[in-house]
């Protein structure tokens, strides 16, 4: 059982940088992909970036890309989602998700991921 508890979250001003933590727990000898969804209110859920297992690639979102960075500790057990210059539009709760059987195909699509944390609300304002 993959335990994941997100942190980090808050308001931010549009602008300021904001650095998400995802702690994972649990069984900690598979190795898994890891990966960031948001959903704001009234929307669906949306992919935001992922680290495939044993770090062999990184995917990030469009609306995202050169702004948000995803990266890992091993020897901590933690992934982090680095927000650069956010934008009100990324105002979300946002989700850790993990995987360790998922393949590089599927890294964006939710429902492939069998653990989830509780989420982190994250608020930018203009």
């Amino acid at each position: 059982q993959v335990r994941l508890a997100e942190s980090g979250g808050g308001s931010v001003q549009a602008g300021n940088s904001l650095r998400l933590s995802c702690a994972r727990s649990g069984t900690t000898s598979q190795r898994l992909t890891m990966a960031w969804f948001r959903q704001a209110p009234g929307k669906e859920r949306e992919f935001v970036a992922a680290i495939f297992r044993g770090g062999s690639s990184t995917h990030v979102a469009d609306s995202v890309k050169g702004r948000f960075t995803i990266s890992k500790d091993n020897a901590k057990n933690s992934v982090y989602l680095q927000m650069t210059n956010p934008k009100p539009e990324d105002t979300a709760v946002y989700y850790c998700a993990a995987d360790s059987t998922i393949i590089l195909s599927q890294v964006r699509v939710g429902s492939s991921y069998d653990y989830w944390g509780q989420g982190t609300q994250v608020t930018v304002s203009s």
